[in-house]
């Protein structure tokens, strides 16, 4: 979830009228001409201005023991920063202001509080030490350095401030704990060595925080005002509402983001978050959609990529496809990046797209994406990748399936689904290592849904469920008696279903998949993916035993999830008509077409298609209409554009079930094996 946001101004009104009385007051030093010099030339030229680099070398050379100069580099250094290169050039002159403003005005601000007329003479040096510590604070987050971060926060407590507005050092202090939670001692000194413990620290500086407002909150409100307390209270109910989610503690989270939204200062975001945790998906999509266009400096915009995953539940997989290309157009190889290519890949698996899935997560593997501003981890990050990489292997493995009903006499087919086991193991091997030394799996996998999470529920499925089938049943059992989250108990439910079913209780767990079918209620425009798994595995359980009732509930899979078809291991049925061009093209495309795993035959009780193929010169033209035996349309007069029959036969199944795709079919990649005798 994201941070705090950034506030430049460090200026209340009351600020405004101390810094024209301070120019005022502000008097040269005779004896230093060089720096007289240097505060009477930076007026009108702000750090971020394309001169305050010469400006900035200029100053250094006037005197090079003098702090603003140094500070001029350093944040146009870090305006212009949008990598890990740029931020650790930008902490060397910004650590060297800070060490020469400490060195001289360190007496200064110790005392600057003891009196009206000491804060007023002494308020620039003041401000540019809130800007030089914010602009190297920043830094020093975004390229993982905890240990310095706090050592800067000491540092600035050392001169006991009364009012630490702008500092915000008990926010800091917490936000470290809590970004570094499942960290150690060992890695960063100031940790505590669990995560409960680290959480507890993190309430505790909130608390502390509190406290310290209110010892000195007589004292600013007479400089000040009433009003700047409560605007620093609102920075530390920002973390409160963080802290409360992760700790399941929600109508207290709530309790802080009501607060904030009351003062102006709610993160949108970080509430959809917390609203997508407990399953109120509709509102978390309303709230993630508030925070899309906000200001952000360089760094991951967290509606563009929780918002298209709430949409792969809604079954929007290509308003989930839209958004995330759009958003990776605008971004450029900015950080947040790989955070977008990641939900594409998820947008594209979804919609049964596996190989721009694959290109989407090679691109993220392959970008060092900084998490800026944000309490995702590179852990998290290279744990989603490698958890789709399984969910990849395993559907590409249940395609080749489906593409060739006679797979398993095909040394093709066999070939490659061999090669797609051995990926799939080795992408598992890779996540259960992750998983193992990972203290939040608890609370970021196998709780489901997690405001911190970058995972979904379905996701979590592929790596739990060839894992301690028994162990699993048993653990979603107890869920079902401690988690709090109405909303979320049927996805317990259908967990605990599942594992019974690979634990081999077939009968008890499709006795469980009718009750959740009979009794639970769920969203049905937001949680088609719930659905649509629920109906999967009634599907699969009435496989050649009951072909009416598979019939009803393949046919409502399709009906809320069409892409999950080919990749389920169910036959489909489906009425299907050919018309327009015939000739040796056209027939070879109906035939690969009938060669995949789809039961085409006549019946009242299952979905109808039409293909219609125009010829155009030498290329040929599909259209591609397919309704639900309720009459819903899953596909109305698609294109699919193409000169040559190959490969364009399995397209055609694919997109029968809802796949997008480019509208001319390119052929695809030479086969594995050269000598495939396919399965008739």
């Amino acid at each position: 979830m994201n941070s705090q946001p950034r506030y430049k101004i460090f200026l209340l009104a009351s600020c405004t009228l101390l810094l024209a009385s301070c120019a005022n007051a502000q008097q040269p030093r005779s004896k230093d001409a060089a720096r007289y010099e240097i505060d009477a030339k930076r007026q009108g030229v702000n750090p971020t201005d394309k001169d305050a680099l010469p400006r900035s070398r200029e100053f250094i050379r006037l005197d090079s023991t003098y702090y603003v100069g140094w500070m001029y580099e350093g944040m146009y250094k870090l305006d212009r920063s949008s990598d890990y290169l740029g931020y650790k050039n930008a902490i060397i002159p910004l650590q060297k202001a800070f060490d020469l403003i400490d060195k001289d005005y360190g007496k200064t601000f110790r005392t600057i509080y003891n009196n009206i007329n000491n804060l007023i003479a002494n308020f620039p040096r003041y401000q540019d030490l809130y800007v030089i510590f914010n602009a190297l604070k920043e830094c020093y987050d975004n390229v993982e350095m905890p240990d310095e971060g706090m050592a800067l926060v000491d540092k600035i407590q050392s001169y006991n401030f009364k009012n630490d507005y702008g500092f915000e050092l008990c926010y800091q202090r917490s936000w470290m704990y809590h970004r570094n939670r499942f960290l150690n001692s060992k890695q960063h000194s100031f940790l505590k060595n669990s995560v409960q413990e680290n959480e507890r620290m993190a309430f505790q500086w909130c608390y502390n925080g509190l406290a310290y407002i209110n010892r000195y909150a007589e004292d600013n409100s007479a400089i000040f005002g009433p009003m700047q307390s409560d605007q620093r209270r609102m920075t530390i109910y920002h973390n409160l509402a963080l802290l409360h989610c992760y700790n399941k503690n929600y109508d207290s989270s709530e309790y802080y983001y009501i607060k904030l939204a009351e003062g102006g200062r709610v993160s949108w975001n970080n509430f959809g978050g917390m609203q997508s945790e407990i399953g109120n998906f509709a509102t978390a999509r309303e709230y993630f959609s508030k925070d899309m266009y906000k200001t952000y400096e360089h760094f991951l915009r967290e509606p563009f990529y929780y918002l298209p995953e709430l949409y792969v539940y809604a079954g929007r997989t290509k308003d989930a496809i839209k958004m995330t290309s759009q958003m990776i157009t605008e971004s450029g190889s900015t950080p947040g990046f790989g955070w977008y290519n990641i939900g594409l890949a998820r947008s594209y698996l979804y919609d049964g797209q596996l190989d721009s899935c694959e290109f989407a997560l090679n691109k993220a593997a392959n970008f060092k994406e900084l998490h800026i501003g944000t309490t995702l981890t590179q852990s998290q990050y290279e744990f989603t990748i490698n958890l789709l990489r399984v969910q990849l292997y395993d559907k590409k493995l249940q395609l080749e399936k489906f593409l060739n009903k006679g797979w398993w006499y095909s040394p093709k087919s066999l070939y490659n689904i061999t090669v797609y086991k051995a990926q799939k193991m080795m992408a598992e091997y890779v996540v259960v290592n992750q998983l193992a030394n990972n203290p939040e799996r608890n609370r970021l996998v196998y709780d489901l849904f997690c405001a911190e999470s970058t995972t979904t529920f379905d996701e979590a499925w592929y790596i739990m469920k060839d894992f301690s089938p028994k162990y699993f049943m048993k653990k979603y059992q107890d869920y079902q008696m401690s988690d709090k989250r109405q909303n979320i108990q049927r996805y317990f439910k259908l967990f605990t279903a599942r594992f019974e079913w690979e634990n081999g209780n077939k009968k008890t767990a499709t006795k469980d998949f009718e009750n959740i079918d009979h009794t639970v209620f769920a969203d049905t425009a937001n949680e088609k993916l719930f659905i649509a798994r629920l109906y999967e595995a009634l599907s699969k359980a009435y496989e050649g035993d009951d072909k009416g009732k598979l019939d009803l509930y393949s046919s409502a899979l399709f009906d809320y999830y069409p892409q999950l078809v080919p990749f389920s291991g169910i036959t489909p049925s489906i009425n299907l008509s050919i018309s327009g061009a015939d000739d040796a093209i056209t027939k070879q495309v109906v035939s690969d077409l009938k060669d995949c795993n789809i039961n085409f035959n006549s019946g009242n009780n299952i979905a109808n298609a039409n293909v219609s193929f125009v010829k155009k010169g030498s290329a040929y033209e599909a259209l591609i209409t397919v309704r639900s035996v309720n009459g819903k349309v899953i596909v109305n007069k698609e294109p699919l554009i193409f000169k040559k029959p190959d490969g364009v036969g399995g397209e055609i199944a694919l997109r029968l079930f809802g796949k997008g795709g480019a509208v001319v079919f390119e052929p695809p990649a030479k086969p594995t094996m050269e000598n495939d005798t396919k399965g008739k």
